[in-house]
């Protein structure tokens, strides 16, 4: 199964989640090259637009493709993080989730209220039956986020990546449809 995602917005109270656009490059960078949004990510922080320009060139391509789903998540217009689910197995009803969110507006549950909007579109339109996250064990905000939202802890795998020379864990979490729904 494949779908086109170069069109999607995705609504909650105070947040827009959409598709990326032409002209975004310049607050992807903004997020992408602050050691702070970066520190717990698998590659570490951008130091020229260009690595911006191109990665937005290769999210829209997977956005059309339906490969994935990468969305800006949005306040007042201006681009404050991203919300998305990659590795999408479209056979087995099942997406992996990656979000970030500049600094700037953590510690606000802006984030809880887009995971929200993006799960809700996953294991809804979507009609995802599994979703899973991978974080670094020392992020506990990332950690917090997952289990308000009713992910379990399902294993861990030691030293997983090197990150500019850094040996980093991974912690793996899971979430149901149907434990979704009984949430919701």
């Amino acid at each position: 199964m494949s779908r086109n995602f170069s069109r999607i917005e995705l609504r909650s109270e105070r947040l827009i989640l959409r598709s990326w656009r032409d002209g975004d490059a310049e607050r992807l960078f903004w997020l992408r090259s602050n050691p702070d949004v970066m520190r717990f990510w698998t590659f570490g922080p951008y130091s020229d637009i260009g690595q911006a320009e191109e990665y937005m060139g290769h999210m829209i391509v997977i956005n059309q493709e339906g490969s994935g789903l990468e969305l800006a998540v949005t306040s007042d217009e201006k681009v404050i993080g991203t919300a998305t689910f990659h590795g999408i197995h479209w056979g087995s009803k099942r997406a992996e989730m990656g979000y970030m969110l500049h600094p700037d507006f953590q510690g606000q549950g802006l984030m809880h209220e887009a995971l929200v909007a993006l799960l809700d579109f996953g294991f809804g339109e979507l009609d995802l039956n599994r979703i899973e996250a991978d974080i670094d064990p020392r992020n506990v905000a990332s950690r917090r986020s997952l289990e308000r939202l009713g992910f379990n802890l399902e294993g861990f795998m030691p030293e997983r990546w090197i990150v500019e020379g850094e040996v980093t864990d991974t912690e793996f979490f899971g979430l149901l449809a149907k434990d979704w729904k009984l949430k919701r």
